[in-house]
């Protein structure tokens, strides 16, 4: 089979309306694709009911060393059609762009991998090692079934993955000036302060909770969490609802709640960062419940080899490599890196998740040479 061509391949899969956690189609689309490029697939459903969901597995070759390509098919809810100037499903190509809902998040780099990868078949044959692809539906969702259940269940069948690339939206302003070795944790906490309510005019009978939760809050705020580190900007905390839910203006509200996110780098694990977060609580005193969940740890693939290969495949095809950096949200990446190193690059992702979101058709072609380039560097120096 010919290799697949990046911009078709990716109007099939924006042309699926695959909200989270529904593939739509899109898996059938890369089933057909891959089949033919000789990859054996494995579909794997983790999750009851509602929380089902359905993974992608698909692999090449028998021998070491295994390369991994991770994705997802699925994409945020299109919101209000009347802010969209098309149809957020038709993948509409106008003025150099292809639009669509998921097309730069994250379905344009899914297309150039595996059109990539078709180059790479016809170029050299059958890879000196293994390329497998491990594509889900539930990454911008609760993130619980999909690529976290999907590598546990590969990893205990005895799958062992060298290295692999995630295709999320990383570039900036053009095509592969940015990757990322990292990414920082994300700790989410509700914080509930306790009082006793009364009468404004009588504010000795009572103890405000909002009045002690301003002063929480501003403990949390007051002073920085840490520096930085050698690849981390600092860490951040950022409070980003306040509830008291007090209808009258006479009453002394008796609880008050405020919920906060914090972003967080590698001087942090969950556990100090909670510590943290209650010795700067308990020394305003007072009552409160603090819940805290955490998303995923700060982590960072330390600058080298596979760096290395993927900054001369972006230097070989736009001039110079990519800056690299450990910014911005989450992502699945955060779960490969409890198997292998794991470095993220991909198209221009300024308008992900906004309304006309789109790239440039042009960046999926230059995608997916450097794809193209960091397959064959990396067969040449892991093999």
């Amino acid at each position: 089979m010919a290799a697949p061509d990046p911009v078709a391949l990716t109007r099939d899969l924006v042309r699926c309306p695959s909200v989270t956690p529904a593939d739509a189609g899109c898996f059938a689309i890369l089933e057909k694709v891959l089949v033919a490029m000789g990859f054996s697939c494995r579909r794997l459903r983790f999750g009851e009911g509602e929380k089902a969901v359905e993974n992608l597995y698909a692999r090449l070759g028998g021998k070491d060393p295994l390369l991994a390509f991770a994705g997802h098919v699925d994409v945020v809810p299109a919101g209000d059609p009347d802010a969209w100037s098309v149809d957020p499903f038709a993948a509409v190509i106008r003025d150099g762009r292809l639009f669509g809902r998921g097309a730069a998040d994250m379905k344009s780099g899914i297309a150039a991998f595996l059109a990539a990868v078709g180059r790479f078949l016809e170029r050299h044959g059958d890879p000196p090692g293994s390329i497998a692809l491990l594509i889900t539906a539930d990454e911008e969702g609760e993130a619980v079934n999909g690529t976290r259940r999907l590598l546990e269940c590969l990893v205990a069948e005895g799958e062992r993955f060298a290295a692999c690339l995630v295709g999320e939206p990383t570039s900036v302003e053009e095509v592969g000036d940015l990757a990322k070795i990292g990414r920082r944790g994300s700790l989410t906490c509700r914080l509930t302060v306790r009082g006793r309510s009364g009468h404004v005019a009588y504010p000795q009978r009572a103890d405000n909770a909002a009045h002690r939760l301003v002063a929480m809050l501003h403990a949390l705020i007051a002073d920085p969490l840490d520096p930085g580190s050698a690849h981390f900007e600092p860490s951040s905390l950022q409070i980003t609802t306040i509830d008291i839910g007090n209808p009258a203006a006479n009453v002394i509200p008796g609880r008050a709640e405020a919920v906060f996110n914090i972003r967080f780098n590698d001087r942090h694990d969950r556990r100090g960062l909670e510590r943290l977060v209650r010795d700067r609580l308990d020394a305003c005193g007072g009552r409160y419940e603090l819940e805290c969940r955490c998303s995923g740890e700060a982590f960072l693939t330390p600058p080298g080899p596979l760096s290395e290969i993927l900054g001369a495949a972006v230097a070989e095809v736009r001039g110079r490599p990519p800056r690299l950096d450990t910014s911005g949200g989450t992502s699945d990446a955060r779960f490969v890196r409890r198997y292998c190193p794991v470095i993220e690059l991909g198209i221009v992702g300024r308008t992900m998740h906004q309304a006309d979101e789109a790239v440039e058709v042009a960046d999926i072609e230059t995608l997916t040479r450097i794809y193209l380039a960091f397959l064959e560097r990396f067969f040449q120096r892991w093999a």
